[in-house]
């Protein structure tokens, strides 16, 4: 029973947090759309920061999921950086709660909304240095920085989906995949 209240409250927060943003978020409306007193979730959360930070934690764990799956079903290192950056976007672009927490850091620069994006990128980070690493240890690219490397891979990826939409319209799938072979990976294939 406990397990459930806590898992409706983190339902509940996180649409909240998507509808209203980090800042204008309340307890009070956490548990109004929970169906709970406001005293329920502070048993399980003792401030909105650290209700937010488990969302966040739960974010990061779905995006987890979603790119051990797609390393299990490509073979190649190439095929399943493509893919995995593929998945990340599309989950970023259609997560509710990530794209209000994109537009308030862009409108109001919400501390706690950089600070639970910027764990976002970490984790990202992480799984591609990881996977960068691996690659390295199997022969597939040659010997780099790993964490470097999956800097300049998430950071190019941004630059072709986001940034370079803002000025120039938006590159197909294959014209990102293309550039990345022209730009990145025939620099870090083994010859």
């Amino acid at each position: 029973m406990a397990a459930d209240r806590k898992k409706w409250i983190l339902e509940a927060a996180s649409k909240s947090f998507a509808l209203f943003g980090y800042k204008a978020t309340t307890m009070e409306q956490v548990a109004k759309i929970a169906g709970v007193g406001k005293g329920t979730i502070y048993t399980f959360f003792s401030t909105k920061e650290e209700l937010f930070d488990a969302i966040m934690m739960d974010v990061i764990q779905e995006m987890k999921r979603i790119a051990d799956k797609v390393i299990q079903e490509e073979r190649t290192f190439i095929k399943k950086l493509e893919r995995v950056l593929e998945e990340f976007y599309r989950f970023r672009s259609n997560h509710e709660l990530l794209i209000r927490l994109s537009h308030e850091i862009s409108e109001m620069g919400t501390a706690k909304a950089q600070e639970g994006m910027k764990s976002l990128e970490g984790a990202i980070l992480g799984f591609l240095e990881k996977n960068v690493r691996t690659a390295m240890e199997q022969g597939e690219i040659r010997p780099c920085d790993p964490q470097v490397a999956a800097f300049v891979i998430l950071k190019m990826y941004v630059s072709f989906v986001h940034d370079w939409d803002r000025t120039h319209g938006p590159l197909t799938k294959e014209q990102i995949s293309e550039f990345f072979h022209v730009y990145l990976f025939e620099g870090l294939a083994v010859r």
